[in-house]
């Protein structure tokens, strides 16, 4: 152990800062998986209850301490079930960190990733398309999942990527419009699947249901959507619960390229581009 100093009979080690440090991230981390959402609310409602069951105990109140006691010795498979898609976002945000993610760290040099690379190409001319003619589209690019919960939820297709295809699904006169489409191994997976959408209260009224179901699936995933939105035919990419908006068929590209393949790219942001955050 490495003694740094006292305060008073309290001997502050190396160990102590480093562990007060770590604690603090984690604290950090979870007020930003629940700033915005209901499980805020939720998270303040049960740390009232839990003060209030210390006050009773405290004051003698066998039976309200027995019913509250009840209560707090289920309190942890409660949080488990309130708290699961915060509890998967921040296991998803470990797992993107961790090195064990990646291929490279495991240091086999004869492993090569032999997949062909997404065109970007079919999806910018449809969205730049439909934005004209202000048809609405949401479409969710996979990255470490291929979403088949989500992909179940709605038609199956498992076709080859086109732009017609796409302005095909996406026509009003469709059946398949209404939903979103699933991109997963560089195919349209599924058309019309059903996204969650997100709790967050800090979104803008402006922002319509398919810009909330964006950004309910970045919440609890580390997919990308890219939504065109009916009402004013704008074009948004989503990531991590981020919209960008109001994007250029060039921005777009380039944003594309930054969040799917992880380029060091940055786009060349328009004034009219603007940013909202429902972390």
């Amino acid at each position: 152990m490495i003694f740094l100093f006292t305060i008073g009979f309290l001997e502050i080690e190396l160990l102590d800062i480093i562990d007060i440090l770590l604690v603090t991230v984690l604290l950090y981390q979870l007020y930003k998986l629940l700033t915005g959402s209901v499980a805020l609310k939720i998270f303040l409602g049960l740390l009232s209850i839990y003060l209030l069951y210390l006050v009773v105990r405290a004051a003698g109140m066998e039976l309200l301490s027995i019913i509250l006691g009840q209560f707090m010795g289920v309190g942890v498979l409660a949080a488990i079930i309130l708290f699961q898609p915060e509890i998967r976002r921040f296991l998803l945000l470990i797992g993107k960190t961790t090195a064990f993610n990646h291929d490279r760290f495991w240091g086999f040099p004869w492993r090569r990733d032999t997949t062909e690379k997404l065109s970007l190409t079919p999806f910018i001319e449809a969205s730049k398309s439909l934005a004209a003619k202000n048809t609405g589209a949401l479409i969710v690019f996979a990255k470490s999942s291929e979403l088949k919960y989500y992909a179940e939820s709605g038609d199956l297709i498992d076709a080859v990527i086109s732009k017609r295809l796409l302005m095909s699904i996406f026509n009003k006169n469709s059946p398949l419009h209404d939903g979103a489409v699933i991109i997963a191994n560089n195919r349209i997976k599924a058309a019309r699947c059903i996204l969650p959408v997100s709790e967050n209260q800090e979104i803008p009224a402006s922002m319509g249901l398919r810009h909330r179901a964006a950004i309910g699936l970045t919440e609890i995933t580390d997919s990308i959507v890219l939504v065109v939105s009916e009402e004013t035919g704008q074009i948004a990419l989503v990531r991590n619960g981020e919209a960008f908006r109001n994007l250029s068929s060039a921005d777009l590209r380039v944003k594309l390229n930054q969040f799917l393949f992880d380029t060091d790219q940055r786009p060349s942001i328009s004034p009219s581009e603007k940013s909202v955050s429902a972390a």
